[in-house]
């Protein structure tokens, strides 16, 4: 595929503006920048009154928070709890060699929430498992990090924002971006207008996903507890060789890429032109194909919103591909009749840098801390409002995809051209085919899902589509439903 100038300006724009925030991140990691974000006074009162802090979830993004949150002045990992025991203990045994104390270990999270020395709680456990974790935390009086994204289902994120906003705790949604201060600064230039009008954003999330092998019958690890590790869950069964992480591939767990790694761009995105709510469409084409297994979310997937106006592109890659540019797999670009921005980076219309805005990423953790500290709330650097908005642009890409419809390729370009919102549309999915006959993924053999453009109302209502207004939200198995 020949490709075109835009395509070719992204991918070096792309690639300047990630090399610019590797260069920061270099040059504070080598003492030229504070990290923690908080002011003198701040530190102190961290030092003054410990507060105690649970770690829900003990695989990759538990032992990440147990790290950073030991590392804090006045801070004390006391829990680690997960329905698999084995990495319970192997959690509270990284926690204790670093701190010298070994915190409790426990499988069941209600009984983190119902002692009353936890002073705040991480939520790393599966997507499936964030609503209700953190509306049993805020209950029990806990203040709470959770991991992204926000909710499993839209009306999981509304519950939550309502809940926060009722209970006053402190929330902060792991879309740790947002505590980068360099990009607050190009937030603000874009939204002053400075880049003119936004005319396209988009996201691109190109990192290979192996297959997950199966559909079969496999053991259950011997010290999990599965009812406990399930949850809110329909009742999944073993399909797949390795239970944890792949949950991610399966609807009932999971929200696939779009969910997983791309949701932190589009909340960039979102930050920097400002965008706000659902917008009023919102389309889905893509598969998971190539070689079969037990998943089940695309691993191929664009999904197109309008915001009256403006496109906004998401686009995830699984397999084998070459990087969106040389250096870069993933990232997120916005373009002004004026201009371009990506990552903390301006560039004129010809993909020419014009300026790399200052300041480095501040600990999203500490920032979190000091507003429980604090008692600020409304200071949190990811608020649970802004993470529901960009968590729910992935629930609604992936709506249009799920309630799609198998069309041969020569039928979906007929319908792009018949749209006409964007060229870049029609580019991006040229790509996207490019991209699947590299794969030698056969579109006859296995054809394409094309999602219904959805008709989006500000309330997250789906106009006229029963099937696709019931994946808003999902069933729950008795003993783990939604508090009111």
């Amino acid at each position: 595929m020949t490709m075109t100038r835009r395509g070719f300006c992204e991918r070096a724009v792309l690639a300047m503006a990630a090399a610019a925030l590797e260069e920061e991140a270099r040059a504070a990691g080598a003492g030229g920048d504070s990290q923690s974000g908080l002011s003198a006074g701040a530190v102190g009162r961290m030092a003054t009154e410990e507060i105690a802090h649970a770690i829900i979830g003990c695989r990759i993004r538990g032992r990440a928070h147990a790290e950073a949150f030991g590392r804090l002045p006045g801070v004390r990992v006391t829990h680690v709890c997960d329905p698999d025991r084995a990495l319970a203990r192997e959690l509270a045994q990284q926690v204790e060699r670093s701190s010298g104390q070994r915190p409790v270990v426990e499988t069941d999270l209600r009984r983190v929430f119902d002692d009353a020395g936890v002073d705040t709680v991480s939520i790393c456990t599966p997507n499936h498992w964030h609503a209700l974790a953190t509306l049993w935390a805020l209950q029990a009086g806990k203040d709470v990090y959770v991991e992204k994204p926000l909710s499993h289902t839209i009306e999981e994120g509304q519950r939550m924002v309502a809940a926060v906003a009722r209970s006053g705790r402190v929330c902060q949604v792991g879309t740790q971006n947002r505590s980068h201060r360099g990009i607050r600064q190009a937030a603000e230039y874009v939204r002053s207008g400075r880049l003119g009008e936004v005319t396209l954003a988009r996201t691109v999330v190109y990192g290979r996903r192996a297959p997950i092998g199966g559909p079969g019958s496999f053991a259950l690890p011997p010290e999990l507890d599965y009812n406990l590790w399930l949850g809110p869950g329909s009742g999944e069964h073993r399909d797949r060789p390795q239970l944890h992480y792949d949950w991610h591939w399966v609807w009932d767990t999971g929200n696939g890429e779009l969910g997983n790694n791309n949701i932190h761009y589009v909340d960039l995105v979102r930050w920097v032109t400002g965008l706000q709510g659902p917008g009023q469409r919102v389309w889905s084409v893509g598969g998971r194909l190539g070689e079969p297994d037990a998943g089940q979310t695309p691993n191929t997937q664009m999904v197109v919103h309008r915001f009256g106006g403006v496109p906004v592109i998401q686009e995830v890659r699984g397999l084998p591909t070459k990087p969106f540019s040389e250096t870069l797999k993933e990232g997120w670009i916005v373009y002004g009749t004026e201009g371009i921005v990506s990552g903390a980076t301006r560039f004129d219309l010809n993909g020419q840098k014009i300026e790399t805005f200052a300041g480095g990423l501040e600990d999203h953790f500490a920032n979190f801390i000091d507003c429980v500290r604090r008692r600020a709330p409304d200071e949190v650097a990811a608020p649970v409002s802004e993470g529901h908005a960009s968590t729910a642009l992935c629930h609604l890409g992936n709506i249009s995809q799920r309630v799609g419809e198998v069309l041969s390729v020569g039928e979906i370009e007929r319908r792009l051209a018949a749209w006409a919102w964007h060229p870049a549309i029609e580019e991006t999915f040229r790509g996207m085919l490019a991209h699947l006959a590299e794969n030698q993924v056969d579109l006859e053999r296995t054809p394409l899902t094309c999602g219904p453009v959805l008709e989006v109302t500000p309330e997250y209502r789906l106009v006229d589509h029963w099937e696709a207004n019931r994946l808003l939200r999902r069933s729950y198995r008795a003993g783990f439903e939604l508090p009111e």
